[in-house]
């Protein structure tokens, strides 16, 4: 088994008996994570591989945090803790976690009801504002704007992202050349290359046309997931039955964090959105987590100009060699088209 982790030693620590069996669990991109049966139940243990989020004092916080909101009623996995009365047990210099086994599967916004995603909007807006209520204030690190309202500090990990207002353009043209030339050195050229050149050219226009509308500074900002997406909700009966992988868990624009999710769940395979479910969607998230209509449109037009000025795929594709995401470019690529064209009505849907 590839990566096979030290599961004596670890298991040892959690007093969790003798493994039966340990499967890897394939959807993670960044981390491990492993199906274990062991003599005293079932369990997903977690490898914290990321070198951006496997700092053990971080891994524990959000293990705090999500005990927190277990207790508030939230549907999260908090971690077991150890006989050493942790969470986080370090083996070999790698951080780990194991977890209750979650019974259940990951639904994609296609499989939902137009209530189902109602529900999910309140589901996030829930996360965010018991966030509020179980993290520290003082762990923040926003700055004032001239309005008062507190502002993120960081923006989304985008090439050229500025902190205050996000990619400028002038470095996405630089990025577009320097994948464009990539995609012409690759042999043999493939179907991907093909279409990662027409989306480049044609993204590159669509900049040209629309640079003059590079955001402000973000929105009011909170504790958020970080990561909240189709693959780290489980649903069980049709319910959400746990919230997975907190390892993103910071301070950042609510909003923005609504929008994005909202982006992955109710993406169709040609690069649109259903924009019924995402307006059922987002009324009941502005409900639960208070949010208003204005935050909700700001947040449209920063993660649309994030959208246009991303290129995470390629990079992973042309610069690392990982081709992992490649399924993901085709549908994410026509989207920031599509978005673009439909911009008033992307908002009306989120605002509306």
């Amino acid at each position: 088994m590839p990566h096979a982790p030290p599961l004596g030693a670890l298991l040892r620590q959690y007093a969790a008996g003798s493994a039966l069996t340990c499967e890897p669990v394939e959807q993670g991109l960044l981390n491990r994570g492993y199906r274990l049966r062991t003599t005293r139940g079932r369990y997903f243990l977690k490898h914290h591989f990321d070198p951006e989020t496997a700092d053990p004092a971080a891994i524990a916080r959000q293990h705090r945090a999500t005990q927190r909101l277990a207790d508030l009623g939230v549907p999260v996995a908090p971690p077991l803790t150890g006989t050493d009365g942790r969470t986080v047990a370090v083996v070999g210099g790698h951080a780990y976690a194991l977890h209750p086994w979650i019974d259940g599967r990951h639904r994609h916004g296609g499989q939902l009801s137009t209530e189902q995603c109602a529900r999910l909007g309140a589901l996030l807006g829930v996360v965010h504002a018991s966030l509020e209520r179980v993290m520290p204030a003082e762990g923040r690190t926003a700055a004032k704007g001239a309005d008062g309202a507190e502002r993120a500090e960081t923006a989304a990990p985008t090439e050229g992202a500025d902190p205050a207002r996000g990619a400028d353009p002038a470095d996405t043209f630089a990025l577009i050349d320097r994948l464009l030339a990539q995609v012409r050195r690759h042999r043999p050229s493939d179907a991907f290359d093909e279409l990662a050149r027409h989306r480049l050219l044609e993204r590159r226009a669509l900049l040209e046309r629309h640079a003059d509308r590079r955001p402000p500074q973000g929105g009011p900002v909170g504790w958020v997931h970080g990561d909240f997406h189709p693959f780290n909700l489980l649903y069980r009966d049709g319910e959400p039955a746990a919230i997975v992988d907190w390892d993103r868990l910071g301070i950042h624009p609510r909003a923005e964090e609504a929008v994005r999710a909202a982006v992955i769940f109710f993406v169709r395979p040609l690069g649109t959105l259903d924009l019924t479910k995402v307006r059922a969607y987002a009324r009941a998230y502005r409900r639960t987590a208070g949010a208003t209509p204005s935050e909700l449109t700001a947040a449209v037009h920063r993660v649309w100009w994030e959208r246009l000025n991303d290129f995470w795929i390629l990079r992973w594709h042309y610069e690392r060699g990982d081709t992992r995401a490649d399924p993901q470019f085709p549908a994410a690529s026509a989207l920031a088209v599509w978005w673009t064209r439909e911009y008033e009505s992307v908002c009306e849907a989120f605002a509306g």
